[in-house]
């Protein structure tokens, strides 16, 4: 049950229970990756079943304006625009009520410039009146090249500047940062000793943070301290065909089938033609992946939390046999497979929890190739392409096929390439019907088949 705010007394400010929600808000000049922060941020909540959603002011000026003229509107003796963007971060603030405290939403991510530290008591004083903890990240970047890079990756392809030139565009956002950096106020050690927050500077170089209150800000803390931006490749595979693949059962721990091992040979030609520098390899601690990594020739690591989700009782069986023997069991899956666990095994929910602290070390690292499995990278997918949990679980990621995931400024860029060696389907869409008492052919109408 969520906690709510109550005040101990009429003289004292209200108090947050250990489960109020989150108002996460941002502070900092244009172009320091706020957005980029805001936006990663809510995708990581999300993916460990967090309930977040991002507000971005700067949308709500665009919504309210439609046309940009130019960096004029910023100006801080601009009586006119100081009086629209104070509108926009009070619609936005009234969206944020609404989420937290109607819709179910556990974290709001504020996403402003937020510079002054009149705008953001005004901020704290919202909260407290409607019982939602705050937490400030500040990004500071001193770095021009940063600046410049950021400018040049995000900000031109805005649509304050579709009309306009590359140098034009740039001219007028450089402008645009002039007019906050006379008003602007970063959090302070001693005058904001009272406020949580994390100041991030230089990306990552250094980092600051100040009275955290929760599981919750720590995790944020712990998140935000593990990115970069360094640029990078991910690349997911899944192992080689199997021999449990071929006879169409689930999990177990085979070896390669004679295609599965075809598989390997391709995916090192295929690594080696992509020429990558200091490519790391990790595998689950199952044969099917250990032996594909094995044709490499390279080093790898082998993670226990990269092996298959674990199917319990139905390890092994063909989806026919759990139709037969647990046509319950098979029916409840379908209902809701994300949520769903085996008897005695485990739910993608589970497996989401089992794989975070890989996701952290994924953003931690620079070039890696993930040889895992089905579920997992269906988990490890939906984590950098921010799918919901209802489509998670249906993800296709067939066998010998790599995916490239490379992030991006506000996303990740995703290449497919398909190794040219024939395996089994094992993806099964989701039937129609997935009522308890639905007929064998109605249950099984989705089961790939198997030869």
């Amino acid at each position: 049950m969520r906690g709510s705010c109550r005040p101990r007394n009429t003289r004292d400010r209200p108090v947050c229970m250990t489960n109020c929600p989150t108002l996460i808000v941002t502070v900092g000049l244009p172009a320091r990756g706020k957005t980029y922060i805001s936006k990663k941020l809510t995708r990581y909540l999300n993916w460990i079943g967090v309930p977040t959603k991002e507000f971005n002011v700067g949308q709500y000026r665009r919504e309210c304006l439609k046309i940009y003229k130019s960096f004029e509107f910023f100006r801080p003796d601009n009586e006119e625009g100081l009086k629209i963007r104070r509108q926009c971060a009070m619609a936005a603030l009234n969206d944020v009520r609404q989420y937290l405290c109607v819709e179910g939403g556990q974290v709001a991510v504020f996403d402003a410039t937020n510079t002054t530290r009149e705008r953001r008591g005004t901020i704290v004083k919202f909260a407290e009146q409607n019982g939602f903890k705050v937490f400030f990240v500040e990004s500071v970047c001193e770095d021009p090249d940063v600046v410049a890079q950021n400018i040049v990756q995000v900000k031109l392809g805005s649509p304050d500047y579709i009309h306009c030139n590359t140098e034009e565009a740039i001219e007028d956002f450089m402008k645009r940062i002039k007019c906050y950096e006379s008003s602007y106020q970063p959090l302070d050690e001693v005058l904001d000793r009272d406020l949580s927050y994390i100041k991030i500077m230089d990306v990552g170089r250094r980092y600051l943070v100040n009275r955290v209150l929760d599981h919750i800000q720590s995790r944020i803390v712990y998140y935000l301290m593990n990115i970069h931006i360094t640029p990078r490749s991910i690349y997911l595979c899944r192992h080689g065909e199997s021999d449990l693949n071929i006879k169409g059962r689930i999990g177990g721990d085979s070896g390669l089938s004679a295609r599965g091992k075809e598989f390997a040979k391709s995916l090192r030609k295929f690594i080696q033609d992509q020429n990558i520098k200091d490519l790391k390899v990790w595998t689950s601690q199952m044969k099917r992946t250990i032996q594909t990594a094995e044709c490499l020739g390279v080093p790898y690591e082998q993670w226990k939390s990269l092996n298959e989700i674990d199917a319990g009782v139905c390890e092994e069986m063909m989806y026919e046999e759990i139709q037969e023997h647990y046509p319950l069991e098979f029916a409840l899956r379908d209902q809701d497979k994300y949520r769903y666990r085996y008897p005695k095994g485990e739910s993608y929910e589970d497996l989401v929890q089992r794989l975070e602290p890989v996701i952290m070390e994924l953003e931690r690292q620079e070039n890696v190739l993930v040889i895992c499995h089905q579920a997992v990278m269906r988990c490890l997918l939906a984590y950098f392409l921010d799918k919901t949990a209802d489509e998670l679980p249906y993800l296709k990621c067939p066998l010998h096929t790599a995916l490239k995931l490379t992030p991006m400024a506000y996303g990740c860029k995703v290449e497919s390439v398909y190794l040219g060696v024939d395996a089994v389907n094992t993806h099964r869409d989701r039937p129609e019907n997935v009522n308890v008492q639905r007929t064998t052919e109605d249950a099984l109408l989705t089961v790939p088949s198997h030869f």
